[in-house]
């Protein structure tokens, strides 16, 4: 054989074209096995819970890439997570203190953390102490703060970014969570990002179709003010120049960006929205004087599947409620339904004043008591989307982590009582990561994102069992992973370098 290699000779060219074919034949052949392999899963589900990073819930797993506890109780490399301060270089002497919406020191919220050194610490032990079935105050987790946080992959600047001080880098023993004890036995994906830069919204968004929104001819007054890099907001003249002293203040920061994409909270145009109708108008519709999000028309995985002759719905817990009764929207105080957390509820498909538009919702959109039923009877359709009421979504300021946890790990059980549950997918994963903090740098993408890392758990008959996931993924590699499965179109903002899940599988030879 080396002979061979070594020779100029005849021989050569045609043996170098023989091994070529040879192993474009086993690439080609290995793909379509795992396409085959794939078609054993007829059901995917899809849970989408709020606002958490990875080493938030998930840092001390086992096996992770998360923060390694000491000995002496330190987190390992605790160094390289020491934050700076807004000038980018200069150390903080110590974490901030938590703040309250005017931007001061609140002695009610936590007030302790102003005590403790410039490191992660533990939310739930001395001398904090908050128990993870208590709710924290909220943190900012918006588009450009998101990426002056992650400041190009340091990751030093959560803190000095936060409106919520120190609190951002707080972490949870998470071992006492149900869903913890389902990641140890299925899979654990520690290398997994939120899709977008910043909230709720975006991410939302970009779980259906890989696609930011656009405001077209939207209001200056909703446009906001940024730095030439385009990734930073311009602060204003009162900003405070050191976290220590306060919460950054900025000349605008909007839900749209300078040129008209929405990336922050903009409410839906039709029923249920945050925005009520307009006096004497159509009480399915939002008053477009107080303006919501204009109708968007580009394709959604629901647009795909659709096309392709693949059934699939949108579950909502609290969806029926919403629509009935007002005063659950946005009031932390009942279920708290989330008009912003329901993508396909901006699109035109979904127009709910025309005749397809109703059916489309009555198809696709759909309430959580549907879904329990359709759990139980086995009638789920083949690709499955859920996303838990407010007080049920783990969501910081409104939500706890353990309720939460709860209700999904519920959910998960039902699911595997399913008859559909031999041939199913769940995936649970998380919107974005809430404001708090991440060590592992995102890698680079797009002007959207990734941003910063999420937990990510993958329960199947087929998933490998007792396994961290270390593959690159981000929430485009759902898409890619449903696509992959139902042989679909590809949506075009998929990112090409995320994985698409299947190292999380393992499947046995098809009979």
């Amino acid at each position: 054989m080396q002979k061979i290699y070594a020779t100029k000779g005849k021989w050569q060219l045609p043996f170098m074209i023989a091994v070529y074919l040879c192993s474009a034949w086993s690439c080609a052949f290995g793909a379509q096995r795992e396409s085959s392999s794939l078609r054993q899963i007829n059901t995917i589900v899809v849970i989408y819970a709020e606002n958490r990073s990875f080493d938030n819930l998930y840092g001390l797993f086992p096996g992770a890439n998360g923060i390694v506890k000491q000995a002496n109780g330190e987190p390992a490399n605790s160094t390289d997570f020491k934050q700076v301060d807004r000038d980018g270089v200069t150390p903080l002497i110590k974490l901030p203190a938590v703040w309250n919406a005017t931007g001061t020191p609140d002695a009610a919220k936590l007030s302790f953390i102003k005590e403790l050194p410039n490191a992660p610490f533990r939310i739930d032990a001395p001398p904090v102490g908050l128990l993870p079935d208590k709710a924290t105050p909220d943190l900012v987790h918006r588009f450009y703060t998101n990426q002056m946080q992650i400041n190009n992959g340091k990751n030093n600047m959560f803190a000095a970014w936060s409106d919520a001080g120190g609190l951002t880098m707080g972490y949870y023993d998470g071992s006492v969570m149900q869903m913890w004890k389902l990641a140890q036995k299925y899979t654990m994906a520690d290398n997994f990002f939120m899709g977008a830069f910043g909230g709720s919204f975006l991410n939302h968004f970009w779980l259906i179709s890989a696609h930011t929104p656009i405001y077209h001819n939207a209001p200056g007054n909703l446009k906001s003010k940024v730095e030439e890099s385009g990734i930073r907001l311009t602060q204003g003249e009162t900003s405070p120049a050191s976290a220590i002293t306060g919460k950054a203040l900025y000349v605008a920061d909007q839900a749209l960006t300078p040129d008209g994409y929405a990336v922050n909270t903009l409410q839906p145009p039709y029923q249920p929205s945050g925005i009520q109708p307009a006096s004497g108008g159509n009480t399915q519709l939002a008053d477009l004087t107080k303006n919501p999000l204009p109708p968007q028309d580009y394709k959604t995985i629901g647009d795909v599947l659709s096309a392709k002759g693949v059934n699939w719905a949108w579950y909502a817990g609290a969806w029926n409620e919403a629509l009935q009764n007002r005063g659950v929207i946005n009031n932390s105080k009942t279920s708290n339904f989330q008009t912003h957390h329901q993508p396909f509820n901006y699109f035109k498909r979904f127009d709910p004043t025309t005749i397809a538009g109703a059916e489309e919702r009555k198809a696709h959109l759909k309430d959580y008591t549907d879904f329990q039923k359709d759990i139980a009877a086995g009638t789920l359709p083949a690709v499955v989307f859920y996303k838990p009421q407010g007080n049920l979504n783990q969501h910081p300021g409104y939500a706890d982590v353990m309720m939460g946890d709860s209700h999904i790990a519920e959910v998960v059980r039902e699911l595997q009582k399913s008859p559909q549950w031999k041939k199913m997918a769940i995936i649970v994963t998380y919107d974005e990561n809430g404001g708090y903090w991440d060590h592992v740098s995102p890698p680079a993408g797009d002007r959207w994102g990734p941003g910063s890392r999420i937990p990510a758990i993958i329960i199947s008959p087929f998933a490998k069992t007792h396994f961290v996931d270390h593959t690159y993924y981000d929430t485009t590699s759902i898409l890619k992973f449903i696509t992959k499965r139902f042989e679909l179109e590809p949506l075009p903002g998929i990112r090409p370098k995320a994985g698409d899940l299947s190292n999380a599988f393992h499947f046995s030879v098809e009979e």
